[in-house]
Order: C-alpha cells, then structure tokens, then sequence
C-alpha cells in the first residue's frame, strides 16, 4: 500500500478559490467606479490582509518580593501574599521602580506593555502601606482606592487580587471591597460597617460618594480619611469629554 501524499501548492490554490468565491459571492457592488476598484484588488489575489508581524518585547525581570522582604523594602507579610507554589514572585524592572516611587510618596504613572503585571505596579506598594500600618494601628479604614473605567475591568481584579491574598490560610491580612453600584443595600451597609483596607470602584461611583448626602454614602466616605492611595487604572481611556469629567 502506497502512502498518501499531500501537495500542499494544490492545497493552497484550493484554499484562495474557495475563499475568493466565498468574499465575491455575496455582495454585488452597482457604484461601477467603486466595482472596478473592488475587481483590481480581487485581480491581484488580496483577499485578506498581510500578516501582522511585531516583535514580543521581553520585560527586564530584576528583583523579587523575597528579596525586597530581606532588605526591608517590603513589609515580611508580602512575602506570603506575593508568592507562586511557594517561590516569591519575580518582578520586572518597572514594577521595582512603582515600589520604589511609592515608598518615596511619589505619584507615577506605569506606562508599559500587555500583560507585563501594570496592576502590580500598584497593588504591591499598597498591600505593603496597609500591612505596615496595620502592624501599628488595629483602626479599620479604607486606605486605598482603585477606580476602573468599567465594572467588569473591577470584577477581573477582584478575582486577581482574591487569588494573591487568598495565598495566606485563614483571616485575610488585606481586605478589600468592591462598590461600583451592582452591590445590594445589605453588601452596602456591610461595606459602610466594616471599611475595607482597597475600596475598588468606577469613577460615577465615586462622583456620587463624594456629592450625595445619602448616610450610607458619607460612612463610606468618612472611612477613607487619611487615604494613602488613589489609583486610576486604564488611565489612557478618561479623554475627551469624559477625561475632563473626572479631572474635576
């Protein structure tokens, strides 16, 4: 029995004119100027465009959360949070120097790639301010506040964060809430009763905190005095119209 053999140049002839007669079958074009430019494209073959080729970038890696710990940059209790099957979690360079800047008091803004850990930028240096403070002062408030621009980019956090913290068993070391108006009236009070240290929230949210006179709202609000942290997440979307809204 003789193998079968496979012509991939046949192959791909068959592939372009099915899909040319799958694109020319279903439309039909009466402006003729706009039908003979359509028909030149279709003339030279161009049924889809030109692959996209880019370089990955590779993010400088140049610390970890266990040596920050040992040098005392970071708070001992990041060191359990911060962590993957127990080995400390790697940081790239730029989330080295968020932490640094934070430690300063500094505000920065992290402008940097997909999937190279932005909220990290932030959420370090945060987990390590209410650790610290906490190891001081027993007082429950909110001393961090995260705004997204929508309610499903604060859902996808609250899984991310739930995940770091929920590395150390039993009573959560950082608590955190979200208030984006999807909670009920019982989650409300539960949040306006027991401040959560990261209050996560949408910009229309936190305009109605700040301007209502509801009860409800102001406990919220008067949990956050003396707020350490205030983070616009997804900065690049607030323009226009709507990125003078929030800037007041």
């Amino acid at each position: 029995m003789t193998p079968s053999t496979l012509d991939i140049f046949a192959l791909r002839d068959s592939v372009v004119n099915e899909y040319k007669h799958f694109a020319t079958s279903f439309t039909t074009i009466r402006a003729q100027d706009i039908k003979a430019q359509v028909e030149a494209i279709y003339a030279e073959a161009r049924y889809w465009p030109e692959p996209l080729i880019q370089i990955n970038p590779s993010y400088k890696r140049s610390t970890d959360v266990g040596s920050l710990v040992t040098a005392g940059v970071l708070d001992p209790g990041c060191a359990a949070i911060f962590q993957i099957k127990g080995e400390p979690l790697s940081l790239y360079k730029h989330q080295d120097q968020a932490i640094a800047l934070a430690a300063a008091g500094e505000s920065y803004v992290v402008t940097t790639g997909t999937g190279s850990g932005k909220s990290l930028c932030f959420f370090i240096p945060i987990v390590h301010h209410i650790l610290t403070e906490k190891s001081s002062s027993s007082q429950a408030r909110t001393r961090a506040i995260i705004i997204y621009p929508m309610n499903a980019l604060a859902n996808s956090q609250l899984e991310e964060f739930d995940k770091f913290v929920g590395n150390v068993p039993g009573a959560r070391p950082v608590t955190f809430a979200r208030y984006t108006g999807q909670e009920n009236a019982e989650e409300r009070n539960r949040i306006a009763d027991n401040p959560p240290d990261i209050l996560l929230t949408n910009f229309m949210m936190l305009e109605l905190l700040m301007t209502r006179q509801d009860d409800l709202d102001r406990r919220v609000m008067e949990n956050c005095v003396g707020l350490r942290f205030l983070v616009l997440d997804e900065l690049h979307t607030y323009r226009g119209r709507q990125g003078a809204d929030v800037a007041l």
